[in-house]
């Protein structure tokens, strides 16, 4: 097996950062890219001639960066995706069933039904708007509005 050429190191590592920025890929690809590219200049200056070298270079370097790297370049680039369930305080619900103060129930709310106790002073009537006020686990404390 022949040694692969610095350019040709070179091309393929552009070719996969290119690779990386029109594809949904999730900061996989542009490692390896980086990898390839390192590789590249480690065999123009003549650190790496070997075919079995070159390649152990790419994947100990496309790996290590992998690991070291893309958690941190994750969290600064993408939002967290999902929201809290504590997003919800503040929400408007409205009760399945009347519920008196204390009373636990259902709620709909986001098109779910959600366990609900009326932390409130006064009743809740089926469909009357009412207000999250916390998360408990799977259960939603509610207020009239």
């Amino acid at each position: 097996m022949a040694p692969m050429e610095w350019w040709m190191w070179l091309a393929g590592g552009f070719v996969l950062l290119v690779a990386e920025l029109v594809t949904p890929s999730g900061f996989f690809i542009m490692f390896f890219g980086v990898g390839a590219i390192l590789t590249g200049v480690a065999v123009s200056v003549g650190a790496v001639s070997a075919p079995a070298a070159q390649w152990l270079v790419f994947t100990v370097i496309s790996v290590l960066s992998l690991l070291l790297f893309r958690g941190k370049i994750q969290a600064r680039v993408e939002p967290d995706a999902r929201p809290p369930v504590d997003s919800l305080v503040g929400e408007i619900a409205t009760p399945v069933d009347a519920m008196a103060p204390g009373a636990v129930g259902r709620v709909s709310l986001r098109g779910s039904n959600w366990e609900a106790r009326n932390e409130g002073d006064t009743a809740l009537g089926a469909n009357q708007r009412c207000r999250v006020t916390r998360v408990s686990g799977l259960q939603l404390g509610v207020v009239a509005e």
